[in-house]
Formats: structure tokens, sequence, C-alpha cells
């Protein structure tokens, strides 16, 4: 005689399943634990990233200590860099394609346009690389992953500050006196370095998932300078006589390269009058700045449980 057997309900094994889970869960809230590497809340993590500022500033100068280490010249590099580059900028559009006509003080004006450009630049390619070049830091140790992308920037603003003491000596050969306008040098400085820090984290948490992204990152740069007034003028280049649509002007104006080094000229050149800036130029670097700031700050600390793992 044949038996049949009545098969087990077939939500039987997952419902036992979930209730175990909900329990261990449970179990675990009791005791105060909680998932491994999860995201805290933002509150909390900006405390933890400032509860590692010690980190952050050792870290970054521990790393632009150990950059030139191997040269010959060693530190001198952080400024001789920016310098040839602004050497080669000159000779190409200076001389060779005449950009200069019509700027006054046309080598310190090229000289802040390098300076500035190559801080954003560097910050930004560093920052790419922040996670996706420390995994073995990211994987060893817990700590904030943001404190990679703040501490790399922090670096570019101490490689740039020592550069400007040989910007200083170069505005005072060409003719530059020192002026309290100056003084305004700081804050725009402040909101360039915030604005960096900002892109930086965005593309760290886009090169920590697309490696090949630090690749790229030169090629896009390399458009973004040239559209960014470093080795001309743009209020000189789209004038009226230019030919060039009339919007172009003001759209290349509030890119946010152009605003800070712009700002930058404006604090230290003399010759530089506001009358070539945009309208609104503070309120649009500051604008800039939150904007990527906040943004690229939280844009990065969604993804915090992911970085270093699979």
């Amino acid at each position: 005689m044949s038996q049949v057997l009545d098969p087990p309900t077939p939500t039987a094994a997952p419902a036992a399943a979930a209730a175990a889970d909900t329990d261990l869960a449970a179990l675990a809230a009791r005791h105060g634990l909680s998932v491994s590497g999860a995201r805290p809340s933002l509150p909390q993590y900006v405390r933890q990233l400032w509860a590692r500022r010690h980190f952050i500033g050792a870290f970054s100068t521990a790393k632009l200590t150990a950059q030139y280490s191997q040269a010959k010249l060693g530190q001198v590099w952080q400024v001789m860099t920016p310098l040839l580059n602004a050497a080669v900028y000159y000779l190409i559009f200076g001389m060779l394609m005449n950009t200069s006509h019509g700027v006054e003080d046309f080598v310190p004006f090229l000289v802040t346009g390098v300076f500035m450009w190559t801080f954003t630049q560097s910050s930004i390619m560093a920052g790419t690389r922040a996670v996706s070049g420390n995994l073995g830091l990211v994987r060893a140790l817990h700590f904030p992953r943001a404190a990679l992308p703040v501490s790399f920037c922090l670096q570019q603003l101490q490689q740039l500050l020592f550069s400007m003491g040989a910007l200083v000596l170069i505005l005072l050969a060409f003719g530059v006196p020192p002026a309290p306008s100056w003084v305004l040098a700081v804050p725009a400085l402040a909101l360039q370095f915030v604005f960096n820090t900002g892109v930086s984290m965005v593309m760290a948490r886009v090169g920590s998932k697309i490696p090949d992204m630090a690749q790229l990152m030169p090629f896009l740069l390399r458009t973004w300078m040239y559209a960014s007034g470093v080795m001309f003028s743009i209020h000189h280049m789209t004038g009226p006589d230019s030919g060039l649509p009339s919007w172009v002007g003001p759209l290349l104006q509030v890119n946010p390269a152009v605003v800070y080094i712009d700002l930058m000229r404006f604090a230290l050149i003399d010759s530089f009058g506001g009358d070539m800036l945009p309208d609104h130029v503070w309120a649009l670097a500051l604008g800039w700045a939150l904007v990527a700031g906040i943004g690229g700050f939280i844009y990065f600390w969604k993804a915090e449980e992911t970085y270093g793992r699979g």
C-alpha cells in the first residue's frame, strides 16, 4: 500500500529563518552590538572625523615630506614644479600665441593662475586615488574614510603655501607692490580649499568604484583648465570685439575655477581690477564652496560602509 506524505509548507523554512534573524537582531540590539562597518549617522560621522583631526594633519604632513624624498632637490620641487609649468605656459601662450596682449602684469597674472589652478588640479587628482590607492590602510584600520580625501587636500594646501613665498617674490620682482588687498587672499584661499575638498570627496567615491577614473581625470582636468583663463584673460578674450556670442563670457566667468583664480588675482595684482570680475563674485565663491563642500561630504558619507570591500 502506497503511503502519501504531505509535503512541508514551502514558506515554513523562510519564515523560520526570518524569525531567527529577528531574534538575533533583537539580541544584538539588547547588548549594544551593531553591524561591523555600518555607516554612522551624519552628525556622528562629523564628530568622528573631528576626533581624527590630529591624524589628518600628521598624515598630510608625512605625505608631503615623502613626496619628493627620493629627489636630490627634495622639497625645492614644491616650488619648482608650478614655476616650470608657468614658464612653459608663458613660452607657448604668452610669446608664441600672444595671449599676453592687453594684459597688464602678464607674468604675475600667469603665475598666480598657474599656482591656483595647480592647487585645484592636484587636490582633485589626489582625491580620485584617496581610497583606491590606500586600500591597505582602509582595510586594516577603522576610521572615517573621509579623513583620506581631506588629508590629501590639506597636503596640497600646505604645498601651495610653500609656493606662495615664490609667488610673492615674483610679484615684487615685476613691480607689483604689497597692498592691503593682499589680505583678501586668505578668505579666497579658504573658500577654494573647501571647494577642492568637496570635489575631491566626490571623486574619491567615484574612483573607489571605477579605478579607470584616475586615468581619465588628467584629460578632463586639462579641458577644464583651458576653459578657466589660467593662461589668458577671459575678460579680454570674450569682449565685444571677440566675435563670440554674448553669453559665452558670463558662462565662463561663473566657472568655479575662474572665480577662485580671479579672486586671487584681484587680491594680489593692482592692475587686475574689480571690473574684470563677475557680478557678486564673493557670493559665487561662497556658493560654490558650500555646494561642493557640503554636497561632496554627504555624497562620500553615503557610501562609507562600502569603501575597501569587494
